[in-house]
């Protein structure tokens, strides 16, 4: 293989095959949600930890890995990010608890966290600037495959093999690249030395941690002082890293404040955000509800989601052109109203006792949406970016998005595991009625239990009950209870992409033929 060392395209293919990994574990893991909760007797707040530790870890740490690749070598840090999230893939499938899982899963991010960003520096570092617009184009529609490839693959494996096998496929994988990189990736380094903000990764580490456990942990707790005191904390955390990236204390900052005086890149930066939020709306209480309510298998549940994706992925290269033409503004304006719109529809047709093809016009629709964001937004975050500056803001718009993610996880599992608490409730009050004196406390506490425990698929939370008669009624509760719950859940990413749609107003109308920020293989930076 030595005569493919540096060939740019072999390269490509290996930074490709590892940054496709990654992505995968954010989509498909969602599908295996109902069956992890069961195999591991966990709750949902527990699962919800799998899900939001390694968005964590990733946003954490992914401009803090883009720096420490110019200081150690992007191949040296691709490399070991790899072998540590190959490794971790193991412990992940091997975990007998949700504490060992949640463990695993952080190393997952840490070693997602130092490939990713490695990824875009090589690529501008391998390719000469007339080929580098195409490698860059295949390497981000690696994202939308990602994107497609997650819930349906996730749900074959689940279905066939087990959830654990969400994280097994990742070793063959993750073996190949290490070899492909080992023999065929080049030292690209440019004698830019630059230094890491260390406690402003600290901070932003810290910010990120209150925030995510107060939300995801807050109906455990029942929203407790402490927990408002982790809210309160994370505020004040964020407050002292904003101040101490102003005074670019520490060296280089993490955020360049610059880049905000943009008005195109500050509001791409919110709307980035917003459409994670949305993703993760679409995905989480979604697949708990086709496989807890409906009795969808995991495969199903996942191919049920498929025509969208494909959809999402025709329209994409259509859409980077009628933002060329049009202006990204207004492209970008309509992917978001549908995308809250096929949103919104879904929540319409929700219900118990529904067939797949019922969702599919509402899913269709918000996969157009999706299909309309993600070339249109970079162009316009990018349109009035210094090209000596684009790097950097690459790597804070990805990292935004991530924070987005993670936020949005957070959110919507709390509001999730709020509602299913009442709703649940409320369902077990209003059918005592139909069963004996006897029996009504017990039942209810089985339907309280399944807010509580996990919403194991399928169980119907019967209470231990033998009577086929109580079993019906406690199976019609609990699918009913999670559809209530499931619809105000819903209204938050449908809110906050709506907003996204709104900020949009805000952005200068521009068309290409203007300036456009190219990143330059000397300022290649932080990146993701």
């Amino acid at each position: 293989m030595s005569r493919w060392r540096g060939d740019p395209w072999a390269v490509l293919l290996t930074l490709s095959l590892g940054f496709f990994m990654t992505l995968l574990d954010l989509t498909a893991v969602n599908v295996a949600v109902p069956s992890m909760i069961g195999d591991l007797h966990a709750s949902l707040d527990e699962v919800l930890w799998v899900i939001n530790i390694y968005i964590l870890a990733l946003a954490a740490l992914l401009i803090a890995s883009g720096r420490l690749g110019d200081v150690r070598g992007p191949r040296t840090m691709f490399i070991g990010g790899v072998a540590l999230f190959t490794a971790a893939s193991v412990l992940c499938a091997l975990a007998q608890d949700p504490a060992q899982l949640i463990a695993a899963r952080a190393a997952q991010g840490l070693g997602a966290a130092a490939l990713a960003p490695q990824t875009m520096t090589i690529i501008i570092g391998t390719f000469p600037a007339e080929r580098r617009g195409a490698a860059l184009g295949v390497w981000g529609a690696v994202a939308g495959v990602a994107t497609i490839a997650g819930p349906t693959l996730g749900g074959l494996l689940v279905s066939t093999a087990g959830w654990r096998w969400i994280f097994l496929v990742n070793v063959p994988i993750g073996a190949l690249v290490l070899v492909m990189a080992v023999t065929l990736v080049p030292d690209v380094r440019h004698g830019t030395h630059h230094k890491l903000d260390i406690p402003g990764v600290v901070l932003a580490a810290a910010t990120l941690a209150c925030l995510t456990f107060a939300l995801t942990e807050g109906q455990r707790y029942a929203w407790n002082a402490g927990i408002w005191a982790l809210l309160g904390a994370a505020a004040l955390l964020l407050a002292v890293f904003l101040v101490h990236q102003a005074k670019g204390q520490g060296g280089e900052p993490l955020l360049p404040f610059a880049l905000f005086r943009d008005r195109g890149y500050a509001v791409m930066s919110f709307v980035s955000a917003t459409v994670q939020v949305g993703m993760i709306g679409l995905f989480l209480p979604v697949m708990i509800y086709l496989q807890s309510v409906l009795q969808f298998s995991a495969l199903k549940a996942g191919l049920v989601m498929a025509p969208a994706m494909v959809v999402s992925a025709v329209l994409s290269p259509f859409a980077g052109r009628m933002a060329d033409r049009l202006g990204g503004k207004y492209v970008l304006m309509s992917g978001l109203a549908l995308f809250a719109a096929g949103l919104a529809w879904l929540t319409g047709v929700a219900g118990v006792g529904r067939t797949w093809w019922e969702f599919q016009p509402a899913l269709i629709v918000a996969g157009a949406g999706i299909g309309c964001l993600f070339g249109p937004m970079v162009t316009v975050a990018m349109y009035n970016v210094d090209p000596r500056m684009a790097g950097a803001a690459s790597g804070v718009l990805n990292t935004v998005r991530q924070i987005g993610t993670v936020i949005g996880s957070a959110a919507v599992g709390a509001v999730l595991q709020n509602r299913l608490a009442v709703s649940l409730h409320q369902e077990a009050v209003n059918r005592a009625g139909e069963l004996p004196a006897g029996v009504r406390e017990r039942f209810a506490a089985g339907l309280d239990g399944a807010a509580k425990d996990g919403l194991a698929a399928g169980t119907g939370h019967s209470g231990g009950f033998q009577s086929p008669h109580i079993q019906q009624v406690a199976a019609s509760a609990f699918e009913h209870g999670v559809v209530h719950a499931m619809r105000p859940t819903l209204a938050l990413p449908i809110a906050v992409v709506a907003a996204g749609a709104v900020a949009c107003f805000l952005v200068r109308s521009e068309r290409a033929g203007g300036r456009r920020a190219v990143p330059d293989a000397a300022d290649a930076r932080t990146r993701a």
